[in-house]
């Protein structure tokens, strides 16, 4: 993808298991990469275990080393700075604490409700010797959803539960490890980019998406270019062009047809969409995936 759009925020989306309230990316060695400002629709635990790089949370930078942990809530814009000579390697647990603590404790719907607030309080670095106990249930968390040995969903129930009181006592125990954000408008057009990346081949009109957030359609633009730095349609787009990516990669359905589920009506439409956002052809990008998978035989 082109530089131009550099400063535009990007949305992750991720859609969690039926059976999990946790997903883990494991061994990712980041060496030159500079990651693009993001936010997440889920919680995003983080643990360093060597090199060093910087993490970038709304307009706070910080510098980061192995033995250190990041808690993210969702919807808070970070990245994560990558020095090419000093490779850095992470592995993530991203959780989705609103339906995990409201089933943990939907006897009590008002502690279920305290724990999410104070758990999405404040994004968090800390050194693994600060807090040893937290950093050690982050990594048995991660170790355990590396093995997935018979039965590891309910000791991993068990060890999320008590890693996510730890975190909600943060709040109170440690308030200065990292100043709060301004409160991010993403939180505001939120419901219109889950719609977005869950059926980007609808027809999407914007005073559609305005309404599922509950403000105008005018207010919702506003909003939306604020903390996207890009318009609506351009993003829908670009999330229309990055599931056409992965199609084009992974299956050997036709271009037309990959298009039409991509949601949209004209190949030419497509073909110049895709060229604009990736800067080649959806054909070169098919091309380029067939000779790496040859070379990798």
């Amino acid at each position: 993808m082109s530089d131009k759009g550099k400063n535009e925020m990007i949305y992750r989306y991720y859609e969690m298991p039926l059976d999990s309230p946790a997903i883990a990316f494991f061994d990712r060695l980041d060496i030159r990469e500079k990651d693009r400002l993001h936010f997440h629709n889920y919680m995003e635990i983080g643990y360093c275990y060597g090199g060093s790089c910087n993490i970038v949370i709304g307009k706070n930078e910080f510098a980061c080393s192995g033995g250190m942990f990041t808690i993210i809530p969702q919807n808070t814009p970070h990245m994560t700075i990558f020095r090419e000579e000093i490779p850095c390697r992470w592995e993530y647990l991203i959780v989705d604490t609103d339906a995990f603590l409201s089933d943990i404790y939907k006897e009590n719907p008002c502690l279920a409700d305290h724990l999410i607030r104070r758990v999405n309080h404040l994004p968090y670095l800390i050194p693994e010797k600060d807090q040893e106990k937290m950093a050690g249930l982050i990594k048995q968390l991660l170790g355990l959803m590396r093995k997935r040995e018979e039965l590891y969903l309910e000791e991993l129930k068990g060890l999320l539960t008590a890693l996510l009181i730890n975190i909600a006592r943060l709040s109170r125990e440690e308030p200065a490890l990292i100043s709060p954000p301004k409160p991010a408008n993403t939180t505001i057009i939120a419901p219109a980019l889950d719609y977005i990346s869950l059926v980007p081949e609808r027809p999407i009109k914007i005073e559609e998406l305005a309404a599922m957030c509950h403000v105008s359609e005018a207010h919702f633009r506003r909003v939306f270019v604020e903390c996207m730095k890009m318009p609506p349609v351009k993003y829908i787009n670009q999330v229309r062009i990055r599931r056409a990516c992965d199609e084009l990669q992974r299956t050997n359905d036709s271009i037309n047809a990959i298009a039409a589920r991509a949601g949209f009506s004209t190949l030419s439409t497509f073909n110049r969409n895709f060229r604009q956002i990736m800067g080649i052809s959806p054909q070169q990008l098919r091309r380029h995936s067939e000779d790496r998978q040859t070379r990798q035989t």
